[in-house]
């Protein structure tokens, strides 16, 4: 008997797939990083910082702080992939030894060597203990402004894999040695595993998104491979399962089915979720106006007076639908928080104010407010 065409995909059920997949059952901190793959991290706290919101929704028991107390002891690494971020050990070794595409001319890897010495001695080192032993002077950052030398040698001796984030005080990096990491047997299967992190990390995503993470990644995350670009793209797109649906390309990791009613039920369950600017649901702008309807922009770096829904407004997320954002802040011990919607008001739905109230309670609770 002759098998039965697959039904046409919708993007209804890719959204609905990319929410289940995304927001699974809460686990353990190592099991949903490891899940994840990657969790981006950003230094500003409105009112906790963008990698605590990522993993709030996905560890059982999270609070604010957690991931900063506990990666010393986990087998984790604070690293370049497509941006700044925790990776598991195993993935971020695939990207080392990392060649800068910024050489370091003999003065500046005589200062390294001398740097990493002192480290290696030490353990584990503040960078004004650097600062103090070897007064480097000041240095102009990227962005015009005046930062110390030191740091910014430790953080280009971190990105060539000469030292490693052992963990932070406060935003402040603490850097231990790293012992040299030998070069890939086979870069090609280092680079499709790289690639399935991202994938499984941002899927289903639109082709599109595909060759920009690809980019990104051999852009900053390991560029000793740049030239393997083009083939990197065409193993990936080869091998993954797709479908066109409303006229673009979409892929996913081998083995999921974004058309099980399964996800639909799941992303359709009465649940309200603040999400990170920079949450995988979210990260993707060209996905989020796909699924959503409207463009979210993160606006911290946005003067005031240009910004439309806030300094550092979080999406709100609805069943399977983002209707708004809110801005949150800690007043008083409270927790206070500024909502906007895309329809300019609030949802009618039955359930919609109770779940809102559950969310802002949850949120409370991964603050530590009244606790």
């Amino acid at each position: 008997m002759p098998r039965a065409a697959p039904r046409p995909l919708t993007l209804a059920q890719l959204r609905a797939h990319a929410i289940a997949r995304s927001l699974f059952t809460p686990t353990t901190l190592p099991r949903a990083i490891a899940r994840l793959g990657f969790v981006q991290i950003d230094p500003l706290r409105a009112p906790a910082r963008a990698q605590d919101l990522t993993l709030r929704l996905r560890v059982a028991g999270y609070r604010a702080g957690d991931l900063d107390a506990r990666y010393p002891r986990l087998a984790l690494e604070e690293d370049y992939f497509v941006n700044h971020g925790i990776l598991p050990r195993a993935t971020a070794a695939l990207m080392h030894p990392r060649a800068a595409r910024r050489a370091w001319p003999e003065a500046r890897w005589q200062q390294a060597r001398e740097v990493q010495a002192f480290v290696r001695a030490r353990g584990t080192v503040h960078p004004r203990e650097v600062d103090a032993a070897f007064a480097h002077g000041p240095s102009r950052n990227w962005f015009g402004g005046t930062g110390r030398a030191s740091t910014e040698l430790l953080d280009g001796m971190h990105y060539r894999g000469l030292l490693r984030i052992a963990g932070r005080a406060g935003n402040v990096r603490l850097y231990a040695a790293r012992d040299p990491a030998p070069p890939a047997a086979d870069p090609d299967a280092a680079l499709d595993a790289l690639a399935d992190v991202l994938v499984g990390q941002y899927a289903p995503l639109p082709a599109a998104t595909l060759g920009q993470l690809l980019s990104l990644l051999l852009g900053g995350g390991a560029p000793q491979w740049q030239p393997r670009r083009a083939a990197l793209l065409a193993r990936t797109r080869a091998r993954l399962p797709q479908a066109v649906v409303d006229g673009q390309t979409w892929l996913w990791p081998v083995g999921e089915d974004p058309g099980l009613r399964r996800h639909a039920t799941r992303a359709s369950a009465d649940r309200v979720r603040l999400l990170a600017p920079f949450d995988p649901l979210v990260w993707d702008r060209r996905r989020f106006e796909a699924f959503w309807g409207w463009p979210y922009r993160f606006e911290a770096y946005t003067p005031a007076a240009k910004r439309l829904r806030g300094h550092y407004a979080l999406p709100l997320l609805w069943r399977d639908a983002v209707v708004g954002w809110g801005n949150l802040s800690v007043q008083g011990g409270q927790l206070r928080a500024e909502l906007g919607y895309v329809a300019g008001r609030p949802p009618a739905d039955a359930g919609y104010a109770a779940a809102l109230d559950e969310e802002l309670q949850r949120f409370s609770d991964f603050l530590g407010l009244g606790c």
